[in-house]
């Protein structure tokens, strides 16, 4: 299944809910292989199932029965997705389409993917040709840096005691 969310951000994300439609009605992609969570776009599917907005656990039982996600440029769904070690296709939303207030999104997607971690696709006409290739692709896993930080923390504190 492909798990397809666009976050909770008031902004819409139409581009993307629309190319997954294209890639159904071409034949590209199956409609029951899709599932979106498409918070505030206005572009409702007509060829997948979506909701508006999903609770969290729903979120992650989704995203956990997913062998792809393919996500907005949110730090939230791309680490949930890597820790999950899905194979994660991050679309940035961008101001010229009115999709945000500016393109940080560009940089958050491309940290993640200079990182190994998930694939980046900036022309969403290519979404197709994305999805055919993460399939064959290995990314880097998730590794939590959170007891490396402790350790430093307790090492500074240790210091500060001397």
């Amino acid at each position: 299944m492909i798990f397809v969310t666009v976050g909770s951000q008031k902004f819409q994300f139409n581009r993307l809910l629309e190319e997954l439609d294209n890639l159904v009605e071409n034949d590209f992609l199956n409609s029951h292989e899709i599932y979106a969570q498409t918070g505030y776009s206005t572009y409702e599917p007509k060829f997948y199932t979506f909701k508006k907005f999903i609770n969290k656990d729903d979120f992650l039982i989704t995203m956990a029965k997913s062998s792809i996600i393919i996500t907005h440029g949110g730090t939230g769904s791309i680490i949930n997705g890597v820790k999950m070690e899905k194979k994660v296709i991050g679309v940035p939303r961008l101001k010229e389409f009115g999709e945000h207030v500016d393109n940080h999104q560009l940089e958050i997607i491309e940290q993640f993917s200079n990182s190994g971690m998930i694939y980046s696709l900036s022309d969403i006409k290519n979404l197709g040709k994305a999805i055919d290739k993460v399939e064959n692709m290995d990314f880097r896993k998730y590794q939590s840096n959170t007891e490396n930080i402790i350790n430093i923390l307790e090492s500074f504190l240790s210091h500060e005691d001397n």
